[in-house]
This record gives structure tokens, sequence and C-alpha cells, in this order.
């Protein structure tokens, strides 16, 4: 089955979108520009709180950075939502170094590390939404199969566990073959978001 394609062209587009998310979505978002990704997750996030949901975000240090700045110019405050678990902010490359072994997803290590995570997110029985950077680490290191593999994996848990997953690639990390790697990464997923300018 195909992916459905969204494109969000203002900010009551974006509102609407992030705040009538399904369980077991799972979305990408290949994006050029760091200002309108970052843009767009800090609706993601913001969309979830607001639903009185958990978001988890797995994310390099440089977008968490940027995203808790964001958050607090639309009057979220993370570091309070930090403290009760209804924001988790993770670094993507210390979240691989739990279950990559040998530069693969080892599967039942992934699903500790997200199930530990999920346990503390789903306190008070809240939905949870999670944000996922790794993905895109590993295709920009070369990793494509491992990339794909972990794709497969988040796709198969999601769906097991009622939880909508939004991922992201910059479109600099597609130089082999653009087209068709572009459309084997939006084949994994059931929505494709994009956006013609900021939220």
């Amino acid at each position: 089955m195909e992916p459905t394609n969204y494109s969000l062209k203002q900010q009551s587009d974006s509102k609407i979108f992030w705040g009538e998310m399904s369980p077991c979505d799972h979305l990408v978002h290949i994006y050029e520009e760091d200002e309108i990704f970052l843009d767009m997750l800090a609706g993601f996030v913001a969309g979830g709180i607001h639903a009185n949901e958990s978001v988890i975000v797995v994310a390099s240090q440089t977008h968490l950075n940027a995203l808790s700045n964001l958050l607090e110019s639309f009057y979220i405050k993370p570091h309070l939502l930090k403290a009760v678990d209804r924001y988790i902010p993770l670094n993507a490359e210390d979240a691989l170094s739990k279950f990559m072994v040998n530069n693969w997803p080892d599967k039942k290590l992934f699903e500790k590390f997200v199930g530990d995570v999920l346990a503390k997110a789903r306190k008070n029985n809240r939905k949870v939404r999670v944000f996922g950077e790794m993905v895109a680490v590993l295709w920009t290191q070369g990793l494509k199969d491992a990339t794909i593999r972990l794709e497969q994996l988040w796709d198969d848990y999601c769906k097991a566990q009622g939880v909508c997953v939004f991922c992201a690639y910059p479109k600099k990390g597609f130089t082999d073959g653009i087209h068709n790697s572009i459309m084997d990464i939006c084949n994994l997923h059931s929505h494709v978001v994009a956006t013609t300018a900021t939220i």
C-alpha cells in the first residue's frame, strides 16, 4: 500500500493535522532546510502536549536544543514536562548505542529500549507519540539496510503498541539514486508529510 501524502501549507493546517494523529500512524518527512523541519517537529510535539499525550523525541543534540527553544516560544515549558515524563528528549546516537550490534539493530534490545521509555511515557494511561531521528543517523552513515530494518522494527512496534511514530531525513543524505532511495524510504511509512512554509 502506497503512503498517503500530506502537505501542510499554513499554521492552521498544521495544528489540525498534528492534533488529530491516529495511533499506529507512521509518518516521514524529507527536508532540505533545518528551520522548516524544526518548525514541523515543534508542531508535532506541541500537538501531542495539547492533546494531553506524552511525547518522546529521539534526535541529534543540536535538534534537541533548537526544539527546546522553539517549544518555549509556543509557551510550552520542556523542563516542567520532563519532570513528569510528558516530554522525554533522548540523544539519537546514545539511543542507537542501546540496541545496535555490529551495525545492525538487534530486535530484542530495540524492544527493550523502546519498551522502557514507553513505560515512563505511559504513566496515567496517556497516549504516546514518538519522533525518531535514529534512522536518519544510520542512513547518513551509509547503513541503508540497517536503516530499513530499523524502520521495519518501528513500524511493527507502533502497530502492536498503538503508538504514532514520526521520522525525518535530511534530503542531503540521499546521494546515490536519490529518487529511488527516497521512494524506498517513503514506502516504509503510512504517510509522507510535506510543507511549503514554516508552521
